[in-house]
């Protein structure tokens, strides 16, 4: 299921004061303007739908503890959610997660258990740890509280920019594109909506072309966040709110982490970088009512130096 507009603002009004109104900033440089998600608590989008998800359960079950599966901003947004409400947090990861990201959960009280060598084993691993355990299990791609949570996001650049135009989008589970989908397609169908993934996560853009999920190789890529295989409902979710979808490789993904720090000394990770490598490709028509999200700024410093220097993986 799809959440409502309704559901969307209504989980605005939840996240006042909670999370933050991030920047809509004006990049003249290229014309267009950049939601700065990676200024966000946790420097990534994902705590808006964690919040908002935690929230949607009774008490008395969170009390005993909410189980997740993460490449790691998903993890980070309910670790920092749970802290205000002192909820047990137990988050899967892979064992190739980012170690900025498994640091910064642990250091906000999460117990991070890494399994599996991909984010898709983690997350059987995590689905399984919660039927075990009769606990909640919150995914970081579906539901509609959490969805609602990420479609926030687009309430705010309607506020901010009225005439938007074009929305441009990093795709991965699909859990920020459905959310920011089903608020636009009710509020400003006009609105285009651009998806981009890299070359090495590209299970929406090969279930596009199939017309329907198949499994594709997962390698190492820059854009960790975004990797993974998808389902179904994630499927027909981004058919529902995509115009277009578009890849980018991985030098353009370094490309547009130099650019980002060169020109606004914005520290973003891959995954939050794909929509402005589409950009900066030239891959997409753009004009000043369009909007790029930065998704998330948590990357390894050694991952980050190599993009800096020249895009070549460590």
């Amino acid at each position: 299921m799809r959440p409502t507009a309704t559901d969307v603002r209504l989980a605005a009004e939840a996240l006042k004061g909670t999370v933050l109104h991030t920047p809509l900033l004006e990049s003249t440089a290229i014309g267009v303007a950049l939601k700065c998600e990676l200024l966000q608590h946790t420097h990534s989008f994902k705590v808006r739908g964690a919040s908002i998800a935690l929230s949607a359960i009774a008490v008395a079950d969170r009390a005993r503890g909410v189980v997740a599966s993460s490449a790691g901003n998903h993890g980070l947004g309910l670790a920092w959610a749970a802290g205000a409400t002192a909820t047990p947090v137990t988050v899967f990861v892979p064992r190739n997660a980012s170690r900025v990201k498994v640091a910064g959960m642990r250091a906000m009280g999460a117990h991070v258990v890494e399994r599996g060598d991909g984010y898709d084993a983690a997350h059987a691993h995590a689905v399984q740890y919660a039927r075990e355990h009769s606990l909640p299990f919150i995914d970081p791609c579906s539901g509609v509280p959490l969805l609602a949570g990420q479609g926030t996001v687009a309430v705010e650049v309607l506020r901010d920019l009225p005439g938007l135009t074009t929305i441009v989008i990093p795709v991965g589970g699909g859990g920020l594109l459905t959310g920011i989908g089903a608020y636009l397609r009710e509020v400003a169908p006009g609105v285009r909506i651009v998806g981009v993934q890299s070359a090495h996560t590209n299970a929406m853009h090969a279930a596009f072309a199939a017309n329907g999920p198949v499994a594709v190789p997962t390698p190492v890529t820059l854009a960790d966040g975004l990797m993974g295989q998808i389902d179904a409902v994630a499927y027909e979710n981004a058919r529902f709110a995509l115009d277009e979808l578009l890849l980018v490789d991985e030098s353009s993904i370094a490309r547009a982490m130099r650019w980002l720090w060169e020109t606004h000394a914005l520290r973003s990770e891959g995954s939050g970088a794909v929509g402005l490598a589409a950009v900066l490709d030239g891959a997409i028509t753009t004009d000043a009512r369009t909007v790029v999200v930065l998704s998330g700024g948590n990357v390894d410093d050694e991952r980050w130096r190599a993009a800096l220097a020249s895009g070549d993986l460590p």
